[in-house]
């Protein structure tokens, strides 16, 4: 296909595709063409309910030919079989975080694809949202001086309180750092490139824990991962930072400060498309809110980039470069966690532009 809106199938009907679905359903120059689930029934209720014409499993999705990038919304186990899968298919992959389980099943599916052609993007794409560009906009205008330090924290409870089946977030591929890691380390990666090299410690505060909400209210379940990862990065041409990932404190605290030479900057929550953003320069005594401009049309936005980019040719911004990056930042964060030392970084990541004025997700470009 070479002109007009581009087909999309979803693979993966849980939780995470109604996010999904209700935002690639507003963007003309997408067509979602089919859902596909190992559970038809579900593939069946999600496409009905957003109107999409094909439902089935995988190999059903992967068979239409008007189908060019498939959105892998599977486990975290399973995202490198579907990509592959897909790859081997012919079509684009664009993934749910972590690109994959280990960085050699990273570096294997951006092999297969380079091989045949393809394309591979990852979530996450809260940094092509209002806020952090609007962030990176402002660090590059010198807002804030040279950037000297960052602290990003992201704490809470833990999903098993909320989530009706929480069990594979506490499971290898998962935990606070796999799980909610991806949205900040992207972050940071995207303001400020490459990391060298990281030091980590890591606990484990339950062996157990149990399911609080819906259906299975009151299981308990096996902790397999540490649930508080504190990490420092070693960037190549950024601030010195501090990251912290837990699910074990009582305090919820999303955030991520950026300290410069002239002050510092306040970011949103990098798993969210919004602000509020805000600047303290040196000598002030209160925080500024600094305007936000983008959009805020939510998980799907990278996708759309993605879309664009095939028929353009241009370079889309969610990579699977920068997602391998960012997963080989979380090994290599385990690696040291286990090793009690600094790891060296293998790889580097690619720059990313910020996206152009007046970005529109609902204008038709393909037309």
């Amino acid at each position: 296909m070479s002109s007009g809106p581009v087909g999309v199938a979803l693979v993966g009907a849980g939780v995470i595709s109604t996010q999904y679905l209700t935002a690639l359903s507003t963007f003309p120059d997408v067509r979602v063409l089919s859902v596909a689930d190992l559970d038809v029934a579900r593939a069946r209720a999600q496409a009905e309910a957003y109107g999409v014409p094909a439902h089935g499993d995988l190999a059903s999705a992967l068979a239409i030919p008007e189908v060019e990038i498939v959105v892998n919304l599977t486990i975290p186990a399973a995202h490198a079989e579907v990509a592959t899968a897909a790859l081997r298919a012919g079509k684009h992959v664009y993934g749910e975080k972590p690109l994959a389980l280990a960085p050699s099943d990273g570096a294997k599916i951006l092999a297969e694809a380079q091989t045949r052609g393809l394309r591979v993007g990852s979530a996450p794409d809260t940094f092509l949202g209002a806020g952090l560009q609007s962030a990176a906009r402002a660090l590059r205008a010198g807002l804030i001086g040279e950037p000297v330090s960052a602290t990003a924290v992201t704490q809470g409870p833990g999903p098993e309180s909320w989530h009706p089946s929480p069990e594979f977030l506490f499971q290898y591929g998962a935990g606070p750092l796999f799980d909610i890691g991806p949205y900040y380390l992207t972050a940071l990666v995207a303001l400020f490139g490459s990391v060298d090299r990281v030091a980590a410690t890591a606990r484990q505060a339950r062996a157990q824990r149990v399911i609080g909400s819906g259906p299975k209210a009151g299981t308990v379940f096996d902790v397999e991962v540490p649930t508080h990862v504190h990490a420092l990065l070693d960037f190549a041409n950024g601030p010195s930072t501090s990251a912290t990932f837990s699910f074990d404190s009582s305090v919820p605290r999303r955030m991520i400060e950026i300290t410069g030479t002239e002050g510092t900057l306040s970011l949103p929550d990098p798993n969210t498309f919004d602000g509020p953003l805000q600047v303290r320069a040196l000598g002030e005594e209160e925080w500024r809110d600094l305007p936000v401009e983008g959009t805020t049309a939510g998980r799907g936005i990278g996708v759309l980039d993605m879309a664009r980019a095939v028929r353009g040719g241009d370079r889309h911004r969610a990579s699977g470069e920068l997602a391998q990056h960012v997963l080989e930042l979380m090994a290599s964060i385990t690696d040291s966690a286990e090793r009690h030392g600094f790891v060296g970084m293998e790889s580097a990541a690619p720059a990313v532009e910020t996206l152009p004025d007046g970005w529109d997700p609902v204008a038709a470009t393909l037309t």
